[in-house]
């Protein structure tokens, strides 16, 4: 396989647009499977987990690798639930390429927009399918307008339908000047021809507005339309992938998936204008010269740097997802982790189609296989030599919502500690810590949902019988006005004692502030050496994961150290560590701390008829209507509302739409809460600690 005919896609949307039915036909159209699976039914190739068949959604993203005229794609389709992100984000990380999915009728949702935030922040070229075009109120002008106003990309149609809604036919392919239909009883032949007479005009004008949209990319383009000569379809071929590499243009094209119609022409279409390993480029940091970094080349003769991007555990044992970036990886051979510095050895090497394994000798620069024998964490890199260059991480979002969890009996004690080890190494989103004072093992997640497929993958998976606590919002404490502190720790014992002394401030960081908090050391004249200063960082830090006025997670605090005094003899690191600690503990109250919640950004999609009914509940939950738009017969309702306030929101909004309404939740932001509320939530955690 030569490396410019090789594809890394993911495919990614927002929940319910068709990703995993595109994916099944994408299997079947490329001979990888020889009957198609629906998502409602028999269940999707892709969506193999028990869960995701029962449930009808994808919770984990799944990959493959197909052939598709002389390239090979590697697919990976992932889920589309907000509370799952951490899949697509780490997938989006290795990926060289992707397609948006979008449907003709919803557009761009709140999930699209996430999505296009995680493209562009690894700069990911990629094109935009239309789908559900046979729908009623299918609209792909107002889709493409949306992508434009809501999504900031100057989206560029290459097809326009033949038919509209039920009647959806095909589409006429403007750069071929071509009609195209799919025939046969599962859309398995293209049939091109000329265009339908009643489209001629519209045809026309829509490629002639292609042409003079990517005739700003291209001078030889826009020579031929000022003279008005024929334009090659080759060199529009050629200036449509150029700019969709440099990212200034995102192609569109359309069609339906469950019908079997638009998908063959997506795949040429990723085949001839998304980025091979060869068109991209990565630079790592380099050990050896770190400010230069390492630029990163996909060639077999280079030293290996590859990236594990995903964990599984499964019956056979763990298997690590890799993108190699660079070189070869071979069954058998070692490998050092750069994070840890350990050499590994590959046990095995296989291919992955969803949960089936081919296994394969070696693996090659841009390929992404999985590997068996290595002990790995998300975002680890593995190099041929020890500190020779690590990748960028992954960007990890902080989980909103925690829960406690306990088993029934003592026995599932043991099983359930192996699970949450499990999971926790597979999804960095989730947290399971103890809490000291309750007794509790809490697990903390992205939502309601993705705590509750843990909890159903634990009394499956492992059998244990488990209970359940009420959901618990992960509220913060953070300052609210500067403070001064003096604190001295002094403990006399026989020998030699402990001596600290600091002296500094409490200041406020901004709300824009990147971290959520801030150490600067102002000590001068040695009054405390240098050597203690790490030790005053670390009390103080020690203190910011349970606050110490209601013992919640401590943000958007600075701590200025401006001066302080020792003891030649019995000061240390300890004393030190203490002192600090004693400072948060009795000194931070005086910046009038307060509570902050999560809140979240909220999409629902009702019938126009339960709108006023939908907007009051929203309003009495203490939300914030942002604004709302009429679709068709339904009603998209943009807001925010407190997390808080959403638990158990699914059940009371189906009873108010009868069944018909749909939301989404995705995190925005830190609020203070309102002091009634605040004071209240205060005390009943006093009483919990006591």
């Amino acid at each position: 396989m030569h490396l410019e005919r090789l594809r890394n896609i993911g495919i990614s949307a927002h929940i319910d647009s068709g990703k995993t039915t595109l994916s099944e036909r994408v299997l079947f159209y490329a001979g990888r499977i020889h009957r198609m699976g629906e998502i409602r039914g028999d269940g999707a190739t892709m969506d193999h987990m028990e869960l995701e068949r029962e449930r009808g959604i994808t919770i984990t993203s799944a990959a493959t690798s197909v052939p598709w005229g002389q390239a090979r794609l590697n697919l990976i389709d992932t889920p589309g639930h907000v509370d799952f992100t951490i899949e697509v984000e780490r997938s989006l990380r290795v990926l060289d390429g992707a397609v948006l999915l979008l449907c003709a009728v919803g557009g761009v949702q709140a999930q699209s927009i996430t999505i296009d935030r995680q493209m562009r922040r690894y700069g990911i070229p990629r094109l935009v399918f239309i789908n559900k075009m046979d729908r009623t109120g299918a609209d792909p002008v107002r889709v493409v307008d949306q992508l434009q106003k809501r999504l900031g990309c100057e989206a560029l149609p290459l097809q326009i339908p033949i038919g509209s809604e039920a009647g959806f036919e095909g589409m006429i392919d403007l750069v071929a000047h071509e009609a195209v239909y799919f025939e046969g009883a599962q859309g398995e032949r293209v049939r091109r021809a000329p265009v339908p007479p009643a489209l001629a005009d519209a045809a026309a004008h829509a490629r002639q507005h292609m042409l003079e949209a990517l005739s700003m990319f291209s001078d030889e383009l826009m020579e031929l339309l000022l003279s008005e000569e024929p334009v090659p379809e080759a060199l529009v071929h050629r200036v449509i992938r150029e700019a969709t590499l440099a990212q200034l243009i995102t192609p569109v094209l359309m069609g339906t998936a469950y019908r079997n119609k638009g998908v063959q022409p997506l795949l040429d279409a990723v085949v001839r204008y998304l980025p091979s390993p060869l068109d991209c480029s990565t630079v790592a940091h380099s050990f050896e010269e770190p400010s230069r970094g390492l630029r990163l080349e996909a060639r077999f003769d280079r030293p290996a740097v590859a990236m594990a991007f995903k964990i599984v555990e499964d019956a056979h044992g763990t298997l690590t997802f890799m993108r190699l970036y660079q070189g070869t990886l071979r069954k058998g051979a070692s490998y050092y982790n750069q994070r840890t510095g350990r050499k590994e050895r590959i046990g095995r090497l296989v291919r992955m189609h969803a949960d089936q394994r081919e296994e394969v000798a070696e693996a090659a620069a841009g390929d992404i296989v999985a590997v068996m024998g290595i002990d790995a964490a998300s975002g680890d890199t593995y190099a041929d030599r020890r500190g020779f260059a690590q990748l960028q991480n992954m960007f990890v979002p902080e989980p909103v919502i925690q829960m406690a969890i306990s088993p029934l009996d003592r026995e599932g004690a043991a099983r359930l500690a192996k699970a949450l080890g499990r999971f926790r190494n597979e999804d960095p989103t989730l947290r399971v810590t103890h809490d000291e004072e309750t007794g509790e093992t809490l697990i903390a997640g992205m939502g309601e949902l993705h705590l509750e497929v843990y909890v159903q993958r634990i009394r499956r998976e492992y059998r244990v019988e488990v209970e359940v606590g009420a959901p618990k919002v992960s509220y913060r404490e953070a300052p609210t006005r500067p403070a001064a502190f003096e604190v001295r720790h002094r403990k006399q014992t026989g020998g030699s004692g402990q001596y600290a002394h600091i002296v500094g401030r409490f200041e406020v960081l901004p709300e824009d502030a990147e971290d959520t908090f801030l150490f600067e050391d102002h000590v001068t004249g040695g009054r405390i050496p240098k050597q203690y200063i790490p030790a005053v960082e670390k009390g103080i830090r020690s203190q910011l994961r349970k606050g110490p006025v209601a013992g919640y997670p401590v943000v958007g605090l600075a701590v200025h150290l401006d001066d302080g005094s020792h003891h030649e003899v019995d000061s240390s690191d300890l004393a030190f560590t203490t002192c600090a600690q004693t400072a948060m503990r009795e000194q931070f109250a005086r910046t009038s701390p307060v509570l902050l919640e999560p809140v979240m950004k909220i999409e629902i999609e009702c019938p126009t008829a339960f709108q006023g009914t939908v907007v009051g509940d929203l309003t009495s939950r203490r939300g914030m209507v942002m604004g709302a738009e009429v679709i068709g017969p339904e009603t998209r309702i943009e807001g925010e509302v407190p997390l808080a306030e959403t638990f158990g929101y699914s059940t009371s909004l189906r009873s108010m739409t009868q069944g018909q309404g749909t939301f989404t939740l995705e995190f925005a932001r830190y609020n203070r809460l309102p002091p009634s509320l605040e004071r209240e939530i205060m005390e009943a955690r006093r009483k919990a600690l006591v």
